[in-house]
């Protein structure tokens, strides 16, 4: 199956390393005992994402990612969708390339698409360590 990306509202996001982000998606994948099927990121503005977050989840507030997961057995679908502008505005307030914010969000989501929450801080705190950890892989 296929590792999509589009971008909705937007400009192409110039430091979004599409292999490299394909390759750790199904490295995740694989370390929950998924497979991918159709997943697709989607790139959008804050107002975009703010409409998504009201319509499907009731919540009224800006985020940097909402993620919809869908599963068939072992395989994993899913919409991933991830505001630009809040990943340009938490790049600069954590002091790290926007890249590099890009990366982590989109291995949030793909920790998303495997089941994991992050609505406690317990819950929060093992997300944030698994994304440091895949992150790590990157360098």
């Amino acid at each position: 199956m296929a590792i999509r990306f589009f971008f909705e509202e937007i400009p192409v996001f110039k430091g979004l390393k599409r292999q490299e982000a394909k390759k750790v998606i199904r490295q995740i994948l694989a370390d929950f005992s998924f497979t991918p099927g159709e997943i697709n990121y989607i790139f959008t503005s804050d107002n975009y994402l703010l409409a998504i977050n009201r319509q499907y989840l009731k919540h009224d507030y800006y985020t940097d990612i909402v993620t919809f997961p869908g599963y068939d057995q072992k395989t994993v679908h899913g919409d991933v969708f991830i505001s630009i502008e809040r990943v340009t505005e938490n790049a600069a307030k954590y002091k790290v390339t926007a890249a590099n914010e890009l990366m982590r969000v989109m291995i949030h989501g793909a920790l998303h698409l495997c089941g994991m929450e992050d609505n406690t801080p317990a819950r929060k705190k093992k997300m944030t360590a698994l994304e440091d950890q895949y992150l790590g892989r990157l360098k």
